[in-house]
C-alpha cells in the first residue's frame, strides 16, 4: 500500500494516535505535516522520527479551533509540499464531567476543537486536496454507549459522524472519499489522564480481547482506509474498537 508521491495532513499528531498515524503514513513513502497546537518539542521529536528513518515530514502549528489557523495550516502545506492528498483529522479534547458540572467554557471548547475544527478543515480540504484525496476524521465509539460523563465529548464526535456522512456526495465529484474512524478505548495519554486503574480495568473489560487498544490498531486501520484498496468506501463511520460494545 505505498503513499509515496502523496502529501498527507495530521492534526494533533504531536502525540498519541495522531503520532503513530504520522509514522506509519511516512513509513508508507508519503510526506507528512504533523499539526500541533502548543506543544512544538513533541511535534518537532515525531517529525525527527520520522526524517530519521528516511521519510519526509515538517511540524506546523495551528489551532483547529481557530479557522483562520487551519486556514493558515493549508497554506502552509501547500507552501511546503505544494500538494494535498489526504487529511486525517485526528485533533481533538475529551473533557468528561457530569451534567451539573458542565460549564459553557467546556462546552463551547469541545465543540470547537472537535466539530468546528474538522468542519472547517474538509472545508480547505475541498478547496486544495488534489483529485483521487482521502480524508479521515475522527469519531469515538462512545457515542454507540451510554456511559456517564461523557456526554458533550459522545455529542461532538455524532456531530463529526454526521457531517462524515453529509460530506461524501460533496466530495465524490472530486474522487474524494471521507469516511470516519471511530477508536474504542486506545491506550494514550488523553484517554488515560484522570482515570484510577480500576476504571481503566472496567473498560478493558468492555470489548472482545480484554485490553486497552493501542496507537498502532487505529494508525493500522486508516493506512487500509487512504490506500488504493478503499476507494469504493466513503460516507462510513468504521468502529475499529476490538468488539467494543
Amino acid at each position: 500500500m505505498s503513499l509515496h508521491g502523496k502529501v498527507a495532513i495530521v492534526t494533533g499528531a504531536s502525540r498519541g494516535i495522531g503520532r503513530q498515524i504520522a509514522i506509519q503514513l511516512a513509513q508508507s513513502g508519503a510526506k507528512v505535516v504533523v499539526n500541533y497546537a502548543s506543544n512544538s518539542g513533541k511535534a518537532d521529536e515525531a517529525v525527527n522520527m520520522i526524517e530519521q528513518a528516511g521519510g519526509e515530514a515538517a511540524a506546523i502549528r495551528a489551532d483547529m479551533s481557530r479557522v483562520s489557523e487551519v486556514e493558515m495550516l493549508f497554506t502552509k502545506t501547500l507552501e511546503r509540499f505544494g500538494r494535498l492528498d489526504i487529511l486525517v483529522n485526528n485533533a481533538g479534547i475529551m473533557e468528561c464531567t457530569a451534567i451539573a458540572d458542565v460549564t459553557e467554557e467546556m462546552f463551547d471548547r469541545q465543540f470547537a476543537v472537535n466539530v468546528k475544527g474538522t468542519y472547517f478543515a474538509c472545508q480547505q480540504a475541498m478547496k486544495h486536496m488534489a483529485h483521487g484525496g482521502t480524508i479521515i476524521n475522527f469519531s469515538t465509539s462512545v457515542s454507540g454507549a451510554m456511559i456517564p460523563t461523557y456526554s458533550v465529548y459522545a455529542a461532538t464526535k455524532g456531530a463529526v459522524e454526521q457531517l462524515t456522512r453529509q460530506l461524501a456526495k460533496e466530495f465524490g465529484p472530486k474522487d474524494i472519499i471521507i469516511n470516519c474512524i471511530a477508536p474504542g478505548q486506545v491506550s494514550t495519554e488523553l484517554f488515560l489522564n484522570g482515570k484510577s486503574e480500576e476504571l481503566i480495568d472496567s473498560y478493558r473489560r468492555m470489548n472482545s480481547f480484554g485490553r486497552l487498544g493501542e496507537p498502532e490498531d487505529i494508525a493500522n486501520a486508516i493506512e487500509l482506509l487512504v490506500s488504493d484498496k478503499a476507494r469504493w468506501i466513503t460516507g462510513q463511520t468504521i468502529r475499529v474498537n476490538g468488539g467494543f460494545n
